[in-house]
């Protein structure tokens, strides 16, 4: 007899209905067993079930709720906007607010323009860079994921990996070939690719700081790399934000390295919660889009006015909160909770920031090949006594850890012991 029945209950109707029973892969529990809460509602740091249970959440909708659940300010920006309509189809001062925010906060973002998800502005972006450079190839590194689009779902990272797929049935070889795929962590890797086929590669897009197949940080001197050797062959640097723009700092994983890449992809935090992606970057490329230039992207809800202010409201309370400061404080407590709470564990915990990783090895991965499969199988039994002891975390040992500003030290010091004592256990 389940403790869930009408989550279980609701999974039975949602298989007949919904491949799967989810309308994301990541939601899916068939790595950690059994089936998923089905949730009811969120509020601050916390969810709660539709079997009445209460949850700590560290998955925070996988990154977009920095302030928690159903934050008041953001709520009533939400109500007031859509109270006014939902969708026009047209201009309105909110995108413009927004775009002037992300410009502003942004160094190498001159001009943005926003779309209805990160894989969406990563597809943008890349058409973007081919069209500016006259070239087709990509260079992109295994294990990162960059959305759904046919042709980066090529070795991309957590989804695909908790299901042990490398990439994807349905996508022509004929797209895929157009994808080179190196190592992370491995200049030389890259530079085979450019000396083979220097003239024909139209940019490199990375998540500068890897967060889809764990958490895979990079030394800045590869990133560095990156940007000399596409300067060096006339390709662009595109820099995956979708996960850390704005979640590690004003001007993403960019600023915090201080390398400028020519474009930068956004989605999650200025959303605000809400369906939202962006892409920007250098004036010169960014004109190249229609209605100014010949590379074609559009959006029927793109700037959608009540996701706009959800974002807007968003990025204003984290300037007001002093946001990434506090953000780093909890972070770093949460690290050293868990490592306590861990000792004599084979274990290490990964952090950038308020994004954490466990990793049952004893040496953090900087390659998605140098994760060991034993790792993610601890990770996994371990994942239904968790969430039995009421810490929900990402349902994949591949899948980070986010912390908000709605968690508390004690909320994180019990989380640490929650996850000690089941490492103990099994």
């Amino acid at each position: 007899m389940t403790d869930r029945p009408k989550s279980e209950r609701l999974f039975e109707r949602a298989v007949k209905v919904i491949p799967g029973g989810v309308n994301s892969p990541v939601r899916a529990f068939a790595a950690v067993g059994g089936h998923p809460p089905f949730i009811e509602r969120g509020q601050g740091a916390e969810l709660f079930d539709c079997d009445g249970r209460r949850y700590l959440d560290f998955c925070g909708s996988w990154g977009p709720l920095i302030l928690g659940h159903a934050h008041p300010e953001i709520l009533d920006a939400i109500n007031r906007t859509a109270a006014r309509g939902t969708s026009f189809g047209a201009p309105t001062a909110l995108e413009v607010e927004l775009a002037e925010l992300v410009v502003n906060k942004v160094g190498p973002v001159e001009k943005v323009r926003f779309v209805s998800s990160g894989t969406e502005a990563v597809m943008s972006a890349i058409r973007l860079a081919r069209g500016f450079t006259g070239r087709d190839k990509i260079i992109k590194f295994n294990g990162c994921y960059h959305g759904h689009t046919d042709y980066l779902l090529v070795k991309a990272g957590s989804g695909l990996a908790t299901f042990g797929t490398p990439s994807s049935a349905g996508v022509p070889e004929d797209f895929a070939r157009l994808t080179l795929v190196a190592d992370l962590d491995d200049e030389k890797s890259v530079d085979r690719y450019f000396n083979q086929y220097g003239d024909e590669i139209a940019g490199v897009v990375i998540e500068p700081i890897p967060a889809n197949n764990g958490l895979l940080l990079q030394r800045r001197d590869f990133l560095a790399y990156l940007r000399q050797v596409t300067e060096r062959h006339g390709a662009l640097l595109i820099f995956d934000e979708v996960i850390s723009g704005f979640r590690v700092g004003w001007g993403g994983a960019a600023g915090v390295f201080e390398i400028v890449p020519d474009l930068m992809t956004f989605g999650k935090v200025i959303g605000g919660g809400m369906p939202v992606g962006a892409f920007g970057g250098r004036a010169d490329i960014m004109e190249k889009l229609a209605p100014l230039g010949p590379v074609y992207q559009a959006g029927t809800l793109s700037g959608n006015p009540v996701a706009m202010a959800a974002g807007l409201t968003t990025l204003h309370l984290l300037d007001k909160e002093d946001a990434f400061r506090k953000l780093e404080t909890l972070g770093a407590h949460f690290e050293v909770a868990l490592e306590n709470c861990l000792a004599g564990q084979r274990c290490r915990v990964v952090r950038h920031g308020s994004i954490v990783w466990l990793v049952f090895q004893d040496e953090p991965p900087r390659r998605a090949d140098h994760i060991q499969s034993s790792a993610i199988d601890r990770y996994n039994r371990m994942h239904r006594d968790i969430l039995d002891h009421g810490v929900y975390l990402p349902p994949s040992g591949y899948e980070v850890m986010f912390v908000s500003l709605a968690h508390t030290v004690e909320m994180l010091d019990h989380a640490a012991q929650v996850i000690g004592d089941a490492a103990k256990r099994g």
